[in-house]
């Protein structure tokens, strides 16, 4: 189990060997997602990672952006 300590700027550094297994670099954009008293820390893909995620979805059904409640 990696560890680190946030600093009084309020900062962390991410473990070396975490960095190394997930293979996240510097310059690497994250979102932080609350999750009851943690938060989970999830790269934001680019755009050249979602081609073909929906490869075969049916898009017949599905509510537009603009549809409202």
């Amino acid at each position: 189990m990696a560890k680190a300590t946030l600093s009084a700027k309020f900062q962390i550094s991410i473990p070396k060997e975490v960095r190394e297994q997930q293979h996240w670099s510097a310059g690497q954009e994250f979102v932080f997602i609350p999750k009851g008293k943690g938060v989970l820390l999830i790269p934001v893909p680019e755009l050249a990672d979602l081609k073909g995620i929906a490869k075969g979805a049916d898009p017949a059904n599905y509510r537009d952006r603009k549809d409202r409640f």
